[in-house]
């Protein structure tokens, strides 16, 4: 490891596949439900990152894989450290979404 590696950013589209390719794993976006309501990636779940201490309700098994991805990386960076010290054995931080090559869904919520 050279003196600046800790300054590279996941690459966001490499750790997607990655995702696609692991059993059971669980994609978890930490930002607000506005931002997760203006664009996701599919099949992923959100939990805002100050929601973290309800992570067991969403994954139960802390065995599962869990690739957590935010805007910019910041706050994905924040939520990996928080599920390892919760328990979560197999935490991957893809970064930020701001990186994605693919198409991001919108989602509306109804006006009820």
């Amino acid at each position: 490891m050279g003196w600046f590696d800790f300054l590279k950013k996941p690459d966001f589209n490499e750790g997607l596949e990655t995702y696609k390719n692991t059993k059971d794993a669980v994609l978890l976006d930490v930002r607000t439900p506005e931002e997760f309501s203006e664009g996701r990636v599919p099949g992923s779940r959100n939990l805002p990152l100050q929601e973290m201490g309800k992570i067991e309700q969403l994954i139960k098994d802390k065995a599962v894989p869990v690739f957590v991805y935010c805007l910019s990386g910041a706050r994905s960076r924040v939520a990996s450290v928080q599920l390892q010290q919760m328990g979560y054995a197999k935490v991957t931080n893809l970064g930020g979404i701001s990186n994605y090559r693919g198409k991001l869904p919108v989602y509306f919520k109804s006006r009820s």
